[in-house]
């Protein structure tokens, strides 16, 4: 039995727990509203077949952010005392639901479509986050996030964004997703390999001015020929899973979970173009 004093604890917890969320939702929707929706026409609902467009970047961020919604709110439901079922019903889908929102909006602008594409992937980052906890009760692979500005918005920053808050979300030239993948998870207890030390697999592109090619960008503002070639891009790093490294700090293990939705830079090799690179971050 749990003694009155845990029962109190866990309902404020949660209280604090709903209020955080229900913060973030609002905040974060009107943010997307701002930034992405509000420049297009509002129009009946419809379906749009976006798969080829980006190289697939936007659907592996769809995936991206499914994962981390997921893992983000099973943790904090376990931390408010919930039961491994509710956390994975309500935490786990929490992701799904409200990333299927956005994909109603998407449905509902002249610029964009409902995108069965985009619910796939968002399904995949939700259920490897579930998979995960259900199978190991733990997540010893994890999709993490870098992103670094690019010059290519210059060129298109209607599509690309005008300043840094929107190309952080739009520029996807500039972003790079990873599967970071921790050894020791799948070794025995006693073994030597460090376990903060996580092997990491990247994907990225670059080149994008449109979506699916740059024909209507041949000329930039002045007048001047571009000619950006557009390719994809493989990553191979080191990675840290600091929710590894032991502490009785609450703090501390909050902070580390947190941070652990980017990777950390770190020397990697790259191959784009048929040629492989070394870059020294």
């Amino acid at each position: 039995m749990m003694s009155q004093d845990s029962l109190a604890t866990f309902k404020k917890r949660k209280i604090i727990l709903g209020a955080t969320t229900t913060a973030f939702t609002t905040g974060s929707l009107l943010y997307l509203n701002q930034v992405w929706f509000k420049q297009y026409t509002t129009s009946k609902f419809h379906f749009f077949n976006d798969n080829h467009e980006w190289f697939q970047m936007d659907k592996v961020g769809h995936a991206y952010s499914n994962y981390q919604s997921a893992r983000l709110m099973m943790q904090a439901m376990e931390w408010a005392g919930s039961s491994t079922k509710k956390q994975v019903l309500i935490g786990g889908m929490s992701g799904f639901a409200y990333m299927t929102v956005i994909e109603v909006m998407d449905g509902y602008s002249f610029g964009w479509g409902f995108s069965s594409g985009d619910i796939a992937f968002n399904a995949l980052g939700s259920g490897m986050a579930i998979g995960q906890k259900l199978a190991w009760n733990e997540q010893r692979i994890q999709l993490k996030f870098m992103y670094y500005p690019t010059n290519y918005p210059a060129y298109n920053p209607t599509l690309l964004g005008s300043d840094a808050s929107e190309q952080f979300l739009k520029d996807y030239n500039g972003q790079t997703y990873w599967l970071s993948i921790n050894p020791s998870s799948f070794m025995k207890e006693d073994t030597k390999f460090p376990r903060w030390l996580n092997v990491a697999f990247g994907y990225g592109a670059e080149g994008m001015l449109g979506s699916g090619n740059n024909d209507k960008f041949k000329f930039d503002k002045n007048g001047n020929p571009i000619n950006f070639k557009r390719y994809r891009q493989a990553y191979f790093s080191l990675d840290f899973d600091l929710t590894k490294i032991r502490t009785k700090s609450k703090v501390l293990k909050s902070v580390f979970s947190i941070v652990s939705v980017l990777k950390i830079p770190f020397p990697n090799l790259e191959l784009s173009a048929g040629k492989f690179k070394f870059n020294p971050y």
